[in-house]
């Protein structure tokens, strides 16, 4: 079950200003004080002292802690295949410390090699960890895992960003990292007061059409810039971070402005379909095609939603945003 939950976040996935530039496997201090509390889904995590190894089971905390001058010894892949599962925007802040061990949970965590790297903290927040898994992982480490309220893979970049920076003992400096990042969202609707009251969704089509709900950290970005989703949106997809809708939903999919994740072959099919070419939002221009490539940059970025990621989501989408809801179906990009 794992397996196919991370395949789908990743098919649906599908210059950072942290304080230091070189960072290091241990926190140095920066507001926080030891021993630190954090709760999450399945209890309270008690961090004793500074951590001097720490091990990412989730998928995007890496970016966080680098982000933070810390170091992980072990990180776990989503997709790309990046050494230490680090991608470019998070590479630049590694330095000179060592490049994480790279692990798989794609059939299940590997507990072995996570108890090899020797942890003292482990952290899964942009996770799917079941109580069992946290059960194990507790017996390692002390383990700070997804939060409670929110969807697996739902916690947003602002958590998962001040979560980290207090489990290693940085919590003003997470806390700068966040607002200097929500200060630009802020610029941008400033920029772009079209943006306000329009209504924008996020899919993809994996399977037919797969669509982000409310508590999905990409469609977060939407109302981060200014637009509203579509009312009922989680009604039509349940509780779960998103799901495919059914062809007698795809009225759905007719919003204001509309982001399509690609999936291999995927776009070609999606824009051949008879019943979506003709919606209003794909004659009218107002749908936005991130690149067909797993490497492409807006599409990693927009994946990860992180401290570190998020610029390049600013730089580039925004203008792709503009261009779809300006009314000229020749300036879409």
């Amino acid at each position: 079950m794992r397996r196919l939950v991370v395949l789908i976040v990743l098919l649906l996935g599908l210059s950072g200003c942290g304080s230091e530039d070189t960072p290091d496997t241990a926190s140095s201090p920066g507001g926080g004080a030891f021993p630190v509390t954090i709760k999450n889904k399945y209890g309270d995590t008690v961090v004793k002292a500074a951590p001097q190894r720490v091990v990412t089971v989730g998928l995007v905390e890496q970016d966080a802690l680098l982000a933070l001058g810390v170091a992980p010894v072990g990180t776990t892949e989503w997709f790309g295949e990046k050494p230490g599962a680090l991608f470019p925007w998070a590479k630049a802040k590694l330095g000179d410390a060592a490049v994480p061990q790279v692990l798989s949970d794609k059939d299940g965590l590997q507990f072995e090699k996570i108890a090899a790297l020797r942890p003292d903290l482990i952290i899964g927040l942009y996770s799917g960890i079941s109580a069992d898994d946290y059960k194990k992982l507790t017996a390692i480490a002390p383990t700070v895992a997804q939060p409670a309220g929110v969807p697996d893979y739902g916690v947003s970049w602002q958590v998962v960003a001040r979560t980290v920076g207090q489990a290693v003992g940085k919590p003003r400096q997470a806390d700068e990292l966040v607002r200097g990042v929500e200060q630009r969202f802020a610029d941008v609707r400033a920029q772009h007061p079209e943006f306000k009251g329009r209504t924008a969704l996020m899919a993809t089509p994996y399977e037919g059409y797969f669509v982000y709900g409310t508590q999905d950290p990409r469609s977060r970005l939407l109302t981060d810039f200014g637009f509203s989703l579509p009312e009922g949106l989680d009604k039509a997809i349940g509780d779960k971070f998103g799901a495919n809708i059914s062809a007698e939903k795809i009225a759905l999919l007719d919003q204001q402005a509309l982001v399509w994740f690609p999936t291999k072959g995927g776009t070609a099919k999606l824009k051949a379909d008879p019943l979506y070419k003709n919606l209003k939002v794909r004659t009218e221009g107002r749908d936005v095609f991130v690149e067909e490539d797993y490497d492409n940059q807006l599409y990693g970025a927009t994946s990860f939603v992180s401290v570190l990621s998020l610029p390049i989501v600013l730089d580039e989408l925004v203008p792709k945003l503009a261009a779809a809801v300006d009314g000229n179906p020749a300036t879409n990009a």
